[in-house]
């Protein structure tokens, strides 16, 4: 768990950091930081939300559902007999 937190607080950063750095060569005399920031921050949620998701959860265990059948020997004793579905 700890291990996934630091990947992704990493992996945030990183993004942050390439978006400011990607916007900030413009050699225009207005500012374009709003999209290199939004693409940033929308890919860090994204990459957050993928490391802290379950989808690698382990198994979970169902219990078989059972019930009581009656059944016949061969001398036509009637038996209760315990049958579960798995």
């Amino acid at each position: 768990m700890t291990k996934s937190k630091i990947t992704a607080a990493a992996l945030d950063a990183l993004t942050l950091a390439g978006s400011l750095a990607i916007t900030s060569g413009s050699a225009q005399a207005h500012s374009h930081w709003g999209t290199g920031v939004g693409i940033g921050f929308a890919a860090g949620a994204l990459i957050g939300a993928a490391a802290v998701s379950n989808a690698y959860a382990p198994p979970v265990y169902v219990a078989p559902s059972c019930r009581l059948v009656e059944r016949y020997d061969r001398r036509s004793n009637v038996r209760l007999i315990r049958v579960c579905d798995y």
